[in-house]
């Protein structure tokens, strides 16, 4: 092996062991930040882009029970909640979940309101559309996520990858792997 390719396998082998030490955390806390920002603004009339379509959509699946004077301040909360959780790292089971229901009413407008969110159903959505739409990568995330959270040093998660089962090592164990391997070069 060339000397260059020793140097490129090492930072490999550097940033992957950071990724795995830090990339939960690191996509943890984005999705954090992006629920907390967009529930600060459904605080604020007219800030929040999502604002009247959520309104609305409240009050269809409530049959017209929640108006968007309580909803909307609702879902504020909902979503700052959301945000604090992922970013905190505290109560995070419960905190996924909420996300996952709020996530499984998110799509509804698609259905409810499609002159609105598409502009060729099923494949050119409009702005309103692209929206909800982009809520899958979120739903990807906590499904990344959820797994991760009961994994600790003694028992680390345990994943499913096609029909082959992976054990992802705690951070801890990566850390020492990395440095083993450092040794050993």
């Amino acid at each position: 092996m060339r000397h260059g390719d020793f140097g490129v396998a090492q930072a490999e082998d550097y940033v992957t062991t950071w990724i795995a030490n830090h990339g939960v955390t690191l996509l943890r806390t984005n999705v954090g930040i992006v629920f907390f920002w967009f529930g600060v603004l459904k605080f604020f009339p007219t800030l929040s882009p999502a604002e009247d379509l959520a309104g609305r959509t409240i009050g269809v699946l409530t049959f017209g029970a929640i108006g968007p004077a309580v909803s909307v301040p609702v879902l504020a909360a909902w979503e700052c909640a959301i945000g604090v959780g992922l970013i905190s790292g505290q109560f995070l089971r419960a905190t996924l979940l909420l996300m996952f229901v709020h996530m499984s009413g998110t799509v509804t407008p698609l259905f409810l309101f499609p002159h609105e969110t598409w502009a060729q159903f099923p494949y050119a959505a409009t702005l309103e559309g692209q929206y909800i739409i982009k809520n899958l990568v979120l739903v990807s995330a906590g499904l990344v996520l959820y797994p991760a959270v009961g994994a600790t040093s003694t028992q680390p998660a345990r994943r499913s990858v096609g029909r082959a089962r992976v054990v992802v090592p705690a951070p801890e164990d990566l850390a020492s792997a990395g440095s083993a391997s450092a040794a050993t070069t």
